[in-house]
């Protein structure tokens, strides 16, 4: 969008120089001929900008190249206003200011047009400089003694028209239309950022009603195992529920503060496993890091069954244990998970395809939902894990 109105305000600009210069020029070149007694050389280069200059302009519509159009205006302008200050008294000539005016239009249309035409400019200056210094007869001032003064007159007249009544107009209106189109595309993002953050509350709100509905349904259970699943399964609706929550309370709506978010899953889940009076230490280390929800949803329910797994079979009963989890990163795309705890551990010949444990098949999936790799850590006591992966995009890939 700001692309389409940068062009629009461009080829606005340019046609209309064009159109109004061609105009201008074609009245001073009357002016030069029945008032001015100007009959050599000037009246015959204003006429001749003012014929090509509307063909330059006409032929847009069929090529559509607003820059073609713009650079050969420029080119016709320069070449014009040389000749013209040349013939009408070189350095002495008010025709002279008409220069600065095509500096000025390439500033406009772009910086690098800009600088091109204000070097150019200079060079040329200079040269006219050392030519009225030369005194070059065959450059002479064409203009009659007694018209001098009403020629310098219309010419600083003519840059002062295309200055303010042409360049100014336009830009003053480029302006209020983009400062309203600004105000505009403000308003819509606050719009949008309040849907938004109305869409992760609502999200967390029924998420956190799945998670009442399975507590409901374990509380009429008798069977220990199939509250046990339930149990689990509250607990990753709670890990999902916990990202919308943290997403709509900060004011950056695409990424969550990830440590905070691991601190109070681990919190959450030592208490609903464990219990409040609980021997459970948690040792957190996490870069500060800001994950998009696309990372963070799978990365957390990875971790949730991780901490759940450590809790339920690593560290048994109300026994004292220790969970570790480190995230760091490795280069610019890759992020290094380690975490695991001091207990017990499991077998080495139990793995993803032959276990019946569905948290152990999760953290194997989740990971290579992350683009990661996984290994086990054998050095250690406990059963740990190093996790690498990478931050993935918006398109959120479904388990399994």
């Amino acid at each position: 969008m700001p692309y389409k109105q940068q062009l629009k305000t461009k080829t606005h600009l340019t046609l209309r120089v064009s159109y109004f210069s061609a105009a201008l020029s074609f009245l001073f070149g009357l002016a030069c001929i029945y008032f001015l007694d100007i009959f050599r050389v000037i009246p015959y280069v204003f006429f001749t900008f003012s014929f090509l200059n509307l063909i330059n302009s006409y032929v847009y519509r069929f090529h559509n190249k607003i820059t073609l159009t713009y650079n050969i205006t420029s080119a016709m302008a320069l070449i014009g206003a040389v000749l013209v200050t040349i013939y009408s008294g070189g350095i002495n000539s008010a025709f002279i200011f008409v220069l600065a005016l095509i500096v000025f239009a390439g500033y406009v249309t772009t910086k690098k047009y800009g600088r091109f035409y204000l070097y150019l400019v200079f060079i040329i200056v200079t040269l006219i400089y050392f030519k009225s210094i030369a005194d070059f007869k065959f450059l002479e001032n064409v203009v009659p003694e007694a018209s001098k003064d009403s020629f310098n007159f219309l010419s600083i007249l003519f840059s002062i028209y295309l200055l303010g009544g042409v360049f100014g107009k336009v830009l003053t209106k480029t302006h209020n239309n983009l400062y309203k189109s600004k105000l505009e595309v403000e308003q819509q993002v606050k719009e949008k950022e309040t849907l938004l953050k109305e869409v992760h509350h609502r999200v967390k709100n029924n998420l956190q009603t799945v998670s009442s509905l399975l507590s409901l349904q374990a509380r009429n259970m008798n069977d220990p195992e199939m509250k046990s699943m339930i149990k689990s399964s509250q607990n990753r609706v709670n890990s999902m529920a916990m990202v919308h929550e943290m997403l709509y309370m900060r004011e950056d709506l695409s990424k969550i503060e990830y440590k905070s978010y691991v601190e109070e899953l681990s919190d959450y889940l030592v208490r609903s496993i464990k219990g409040t009076d609980n021997r459970i230490k948690v040792a957190i280390d996490i870069i500060d890091i800001n994950l998009g929800i696309d990372t963070a949803i799978p990365l957390g329910l990875l971790i949730n069954e991780a901490i759940t797994n450590s809790l339920k079979y690593g560290i048994k009963d109300n026994g004292e244990g220790e969970i570790n989890i480190t995230l760091k990163k490795e280069t610019e795309d890759n992020y290094v998970l380690n975490i695991g705890d001091n207990g017990e551990g499991y077998a080495e010949n139990i793995t993803p395809q032959t276990t019946k444990s569905l948290g152990l098949k999760l953290i194997y999936n989740l990971t290579r939902q992350l683009k990661g790799s996984i290994l086990r850590d054998a050095n250690k006591k406990g059963t740990n894990y190093i996790i690498t992966f990478k931050e993935i995009g918006q398109h959120f890939q479904p388990i399994g």
